[in-house]
């Protein structure tokens, strides 16, 4: 017997009940009631509101260049952002945080929940080619070939040979026809599980499910996604212009299957690195959001366009075990307990992060059993603080014979994050006798690359969620993860992790393996030294409705529209 996708919805929502929130949490997102269906707005003109003041145009800024616009690249919250604005995958996130329907209409699921069939809604790319079963195949099975891996591509583990086509020792190595996903016509998309996942819904709004037109994507050879005219797109907006690191404008995609619901003609992003420039322009009106500064929140704070909100994104540090000083337990948790965190956290940052000695974040997800968090279990790691950090210092200099080491700090060069790294660098080495850090701050898509080929010591890192689920986070330490970028490699801990991945028989021990696993990563190997859980601190004009900003620090501008705007 089959069953409809809204039965299985129901079967969903029982299950998250049962699990005691361990995938389900409140939302934290920031969002209004999406507007009204209306007829679709020219997509031509002028983006300049001083020459048409009644024009939806949003202006927005950006403290850095796009990384990537390639659905198989390596991810960050900017370019997580603009792909899922430019594109659609099968299911999308909605406004409260949870899954809706993108191009699929639908779905029947197996009773086994290890066989969906997909059936698309009639829906065009931006250069008028029909969207079809056959451009999901072609991304997902291009996400995985050893030629083109993406970083994301644990994300399809689920699927049917998926981690097999990925190991090199396995004989399906490469052979993504074998691939569990196949286009029944095009309009039909069948996808075999491995496992049945309870989250599988969530894992197809990840970019790395997202389709691609082959036909378009080989056209383009090299070229590909490296400039605003060497892409189609199938999601709410296209990209008219990109300026590389100076600005980039988006515009309504009048091909988009809900063209109707999308309000906004426009967004206009311009490349600001410096945060009181960028509140300066919103305070003269020339943008309507701008993120705040730990400087100017007080200034703000009482201003009725300031709100706050906690994220589920932790930062932290990374400590690159290819390199010999690290590799000595010692060292690792004298730098993990010498700074202090809630300083960093409540003085420097002060826009409502918290200090973190964990990697999965508070008030993420709970335990099935009794409800408790995540952090219950075991509390903060390592907060043992100098006089701890120090014993250990002592202990790891005697080990390595020497009484001075020298540490180099990669970092962001934005702002914020430049007197975060500052601050620990004075704060560690007056804690610890003979160590000296040199910073070596990268904008973001230089740093992600020198981060991704292990030329660091340590790194100011950090990891937002997916899916609300705490495996989310712990994957990324896999001994052969993709973002593994510091060698880290526990078989107990691995264990823990991918038994997780696929067994689910028992929410709650599982939960609690997960937990143990975290510990084994933060508390006994500490191969991060975690920062803080972030939060956003911003001001944004009364009239911006409908603004979605997720709890993992992307956004989304599909129900975005102006109203009440003042003419200039």
């Amino acid at each position: 017997m089959r069953r409809r996708g809204r039965m299985f919805l129901s079967f969903m929502l029982i299950f998250s009940i049962a699990l005691g929130g361990c995938y389900g949490q409140k939302s934290n997102s920031t969002s209004a009631t999406p507007p009204p269906s209306t007829k679709q707005p020219s997509a031509e003109g002028d983006t300049d509101t001083n020459a048409q003041p009644d024009r939806q145009v949003l202006h927005l800024v950006a403290t850095n260049e796009i990384p990537t616009l390639k659905t198989n690249g390596i991810m960050d919250g900017l370019s997580s952002t603009i792909i899922a604005n430019l594109y659609e995958g099968l299911y999308r996130v909605g406004p409260d945080n949870k899954p809706i329907p993108g191009i699929a209409e639908r779905y029947d699921v197996s009773d086994d929940h290890k066989t969906y069939t997909f059936h698309l809604r009639s829906a065009n790319w931006s250069n008028g080619k029909p969207v079809t079963a056959d451009d999901f195949v072609f991304a997902w099975r291009r996400a995985i070939h050893p030629d083109t891996i993406s970083p994301h591509a644990y994300l399809m583990d689920d699927i049917k040979n998926s981690k097999a086509i990925q190991d090199k020792n396995d004989p399906l190595y490469g052979k993504v026809d074998e691939l569990g996903v196949k286009a029944l016509d095009p309009s039909t998309l069948q996808v075999t599980l491995q496992n049945g996942v309870p989250y599988f819904l969530n894992l197809l709004t990840n970019v790395v499910y997202f389709p691609q037109n082959q036909e378009y994507l080989q056209s383009q050879g090299d070229r590909y996604a490296l400039e605003a005219g060497s892409l189609i797109f199938n999601g709410p907006f296209i990209m008219e212009s990109w300026q590389h690191d100076k600005s980039w404008v988006l515009k309504k995609n009048p091909a988009y299957w809900d063209a109707a619901n999308v309000k906004l003609d426009s967004i206009v992003f311009n490349v600001v690195k410096d945060v009181s420039t960028a509140v300066n322009l919103y305070d003269t009106g020339t943008l309507d959001v701008a993120d705040l500064s730990s400087e100017l929140i007080d200034m703000y704070s009482g201003n009725p366009d300031f709100s706050t909100s906690l994220r589920t994104e932790v930062y932290f540090i990374r400590m690159n075990l290819k390199n010999k000083i690290l590799q000595n337990a010692n060292i690792r948790k004298a730098i993990d307990s010498a700074w202090n965190k809630q300083q960093a956290a409540e003085l420097l940052l002060k826009n409502g992060s918290i200090p973190a000695y964990f990697l999965v974040p508070k008030n993420f997800v709970f335990s099935p059993d009794d409800g408790k968090d995540f952090r219950d279990k075991y509390g903060d790691l390592n907060a043992g603080g100098k006089e701890a950090a120090l014993a250990f210092w002592r202990k790891g200099l005697q080990e390595l014979g020497t009484d001075k080491l020298e540490l180099e700090f990669l970092s962001y060069d934005d702002e914020a994050r430049k007197k975060v790294s500052e601050f620990i660098k004075s704060d560690l080495e007056k804690a610890l006798p003979g160590l000296t850090i040199t910073i070596n701050m990268q904008p973001n898509k230089q740093k992600l690359a020198l981060e991704s080929k292990q030329e660091y010591a340590l790194s100011y890192s950090g990891w937002r969620a997916s899916l609300e689920d705490p495996v989310d986070f712990l994957s990324v330490f896999l001994s052969d993860g993709p973002y593994n970028w510091q060698d880290f490699n526990n078989a107990e801990y691995d264990r823990l992790i991918r038994k997780a991945m696929t067994d689910f028989s028992d929410p709650a021990a599982r939960f609690h393996e997960l937990q143990d696993a975290e510990n084994i990563l933060v508390g006994k190997e500490t191969v991060i030294s975690p920062m803080y859980q972030s939060a956003g601190a911003r001001l944004i004009k009364p009239y911006v409705k409908g603004f979605v900003a997720y709890p993992n620090a992307t956004y989304c501008y599909k129900w975005t529209y102006l109203e009440g705007k003042p003419a200039k």
